[in-house]
């Protein structure tokens, strides 16, 4: 694949690609990048990568820029769909300016410091660029840590009319560890909030392609320290789940779960509660927030091809964004590949100018969300 050039020839936003096994990775990533200053690049990371050997290699090669990043269940490229591979995306400082807040330890959030950094955070680039007007935050969090609602839901106290989107980091399809990269070091049971200025226009979105049905059950037995259903309507999860659906409880899979969502209504919205897997007992566990009480509602797909290129193509309005940052889930992808329709999907991912990676859930504002795809979409600046 190419490792260099931007998305339409545009120096607004540079991005960069590399198989993640090449080793000269890094040094394709840092070509890609050109010579204009840098004020932040992000990476996605194939967790196929040599991640030590990668960050040995990262350590200083970016110059002044900070580099942050996450792993992947997937990366999201200049062809739209790859695995494999190692996404750089470089915010120039004559568009953007940025500053990260890195959290090394899940488990203690402290709510009250955090905000109070964000909003120092805030003031400090509004400071840098008083004539700036663009704000958008962006979230990177441990796929794996069950703590990603907790720490949205503190986040959106500290962000103000700012919106947030973000994605959790991914182990492909193993489920086994993620990684948050800060500092030339991969970290697990982390996150790093970037909060950006721009005197280019932006619009965070988030989008999916599910309906609602008549279908609708109760959680009455579940652990959601664990995000954890042992029982849906006082019988087994699974066996459950597997009923209405009007299927065999011993053939439910990952497939299963990314055709037949359930949702949750928190006042005028709908939002995922994508199933992760079955546990060997039968419980059901659940990429995020559950509870018991809980209403779920079974959704069906709407056709995922031209629901995405109807969302993105309205994203177009007066011009094209010069590039999507997105985050989009991967049972999105695992939808994708199950349909054959992988190539259709790329195809308009490409011609939308998206670049990101495939999550393990989704943030956007105040919420975690799953089997969805967030993002920002960045315009050409306004011609005074």
């Amino acid at each position: 694949m190419n490792a260099s050039a931007p998305f339409a020839g545009s120096p607004i936003v540079r991005t960069g690609f590399a198989p993640c096994d090449a080793s000269d990775a890094v040094d394709r990533l840092v070509a890609a990048m050109g010579t204009d200053p840098l004020e932040l690049v992000i990476l996605f990371v194939s967790p196929q990568t040599d991640l030590k050997q990668f960050a040995e290699d990262l350590d200083g090669r970016f110059g002044t820029a900070t580099v942050v990043g996450c792993t992947t269940a997937g990366e999201l490229t200049e062809s739209g769909y790859t695995e494999g591979e190692i996404v750089a995306v470089g915010l120039p400082t004559t568009h953007f300016a940025a500053r990260t807040l890195f959290i090394d330890d899940l488990s203690e959030i402290d709510a009250e410091a955090r905000i109070r950094d964000m909003i120092h955070n805030r003031k400090a680039l509004a400071a840098r660029h008083p004539i700036w007007t663009s704000e958008f935050a962006f979230l990177m969090v441990d796929g794996l840590s069950t703590r990603e609602d907790t720490l949205a839901a503190n986040l959106s106290l500290g962000l103000g009319p700012v919106p947030l989107f973000g994605g959790s980091a991914g182990d492909g399809e193993d489920f086994g560890q993620t990684f948050i990269l800060h500092q030339s070091t991969f970290h697990s049971n982390a996150a790093v909030l970037i909060q950006l200025r721009s005197n280019c226009p932006v619009h965070v979105f988030k989008t999916d392609n599910l309906l609602p049905t008549e279908k609708r059950m109760v959680v009455t037995g579940a652990d959601p320290t664990t995000r954890r259903v042992y029982e849906i309507n006082a019988e087994p999860a699974a066996r459950e789940y597997a009923r209405i659906l009007g299927k065999d409880p011993e053939q439910l899979s990952t497939f299963t779960f990314a055709a037949h969502p359930v949702v949750v209504r928190i006042g005028e919205q709908t939002h995922v509660r994508a199933i992760q897997r079955v546990a060997k007992n039968g419980d059901l566990q659940f990429f995020s927030a559950i509870d018991e009480g809980v209403v779920l509602t079974l959704a069906e797909p709407e056709d995922m091809v031209a629901h995405l290129d109807r969302e993105l193509s309205a994203l177009n309005g007066l011009q094209k964004p010069a590039v999507i940052l997105g985050c989009d889930c991967v049972l999105r992808r695992v939808e994708a590949t199950q349909k054959q329709i992988t190539g259709d999907i790329s195809h308009i991912l490409a011609k939308h100018n998206v670049v990101g990676f495939s999550t393990y859930g989704e943030q956007v504002n105040s919420m975690h969300v799953n089997q969805t795809f967030t993002g920002v979409a960045i315009y050409p600046p306004e011609k005074n």
